[in-house]
């Protein structure tokens, strides 16, 4: 018999039901497979009427440690009553093993996207912000990686050698280097900054809304960093808004930490930054079958043609002045 082309191809229905039950829970057999392409992450009825989220780790992408201080830093949010949402402890532990798999099983919270036009609810996350971000200074993360500009260069490496067309890499290059060198420029205007630990990806697809008020969900992506990461993904539209919605998030924020403006420097940046990683990350994922399914206008011409306006259009906003408060 062959293989699994994939790691994930052995991960089957009733393979997760069973590492569940292992774990001294009752699946009632419900199963739904929940949004989720760089991990696969499934919500599953318990017999007393109620759910729960296993997340099943990608294969060879964190080590224990780094999964582990994962799982403690959410475990130390939700002590503090930040609306993180933590991993179980069952068995006596938040990690498991099944085979060559890594799972955590949470509890699910429910929620809508917040209202990012609401100053109302940028203030209310900014507290919370503010919060994650005070703990989150009291020390660095020692498994998991920093945010870096480094991460485009290795980014734009790989695009190269792997994905771009051949057509279009001078192209993309072009594009591409000035972009970073851009980026880079930014990071020394700016200095040593403060460094903490992050929630890392945080934007409004990570943020749970209910009438109690906003959750934050999925520390996959945690690291070290300056404040402003888990700022600037909030914040959208002309110049004219986000300078609005960064008011009303820092009017939260700085109930709590302080924040510096000089930061405000990276925002472009990191937005730079994204760009490319984003498109290195898909690339990197393609031989995932989720991957060609969910994303079929990768590896088009199309694709890579407005990669290039992109570049250069976040090229022209790197060069204007920062946002203002």
């Amino acid at each position: 018999m062959n293989a699994p082309a994939h790691p994930y191809d052995a991960l089957t229905p009733d393979r997760v039901l069973d590492a569940v039950e292992a774990l001294g829970l009752r699946p009632d057999g419900r199963l739904l497979a929940l949004n989720s392409y760089e991990n696969r992450v499934y919500q599953i009825g318990i017999e007393d009427d109620r759910f729960v989220v296993a997340k099943f780790y990608r294969p060879a992408r964190w080590d224990d440690a780094a999964i582990l201080e994962e799982h403690a830093y959410a475990l130390a949010l939700a002590e503090a009553e930040i609306p993180v949402v933590a991993p179980l402890m069952l068995e006596g532990r938040t990690l498991h093993h099944d085979g060559p798999f890594r799972y955590a099983v949470f509890p699910r919270r429910g929620g809508r996207a917040p209202s990012l036009d609401n100053p109302e609810h940028l203030t209310w996350l900014g507290r919370f912000l503010g919060r994650i971000h005070l703990l989150g200074a009291a020390r660095r993360f020692e498994h998991r990686p920093r945010v870096s500009p480094a991460d485009g260069r290795s980014a734009l490496a790989y695009l190269l050698a792997e994905a771009v067309p051949d057509a279009l890499a001078h192209n993309y290059r072009a594009a591409a280097e000035p972009l970073l060198d851009a980026v880079e420029a930014a990071f020394e205007r700016v200095g040593p900054y403060r460094t903490l630990r992050l929630h890392g990806d945080c934007h409004a697809g990570n943020v749970l809304w209910t009438d109690a008020g906003p959750h934050f969900v999925d520390l996959d992506d945690c690291r070290n960093g300056p404040a402003v990461q888990d700022l600037w993904m909030l914040l959208s539209g002309t110049r004219e808004e986000m300078e609005g919605q960064l008011r009303a998030l820092l009017e939260g924020y700085r109930e709590f930490y302080d924040f510096d403006p000089l930061e405000l420097h990276l925002v472009e940046a990191l937005r730079a930054l994204r760009l490319i990683t984003y498109s290195a990350w898909l690339a990197r994922r393609w031989d995932d079958p989720a991957f060609p399914m969910h994303f079929p206008w990768f590896h088009t011409a199309r694709y890579w043609e407005d990669q290039l306006q992109t570049l250069r259009e976040q090229r022209e906003r790197l060069a204007e002045p920062p946002l203002a408060l």
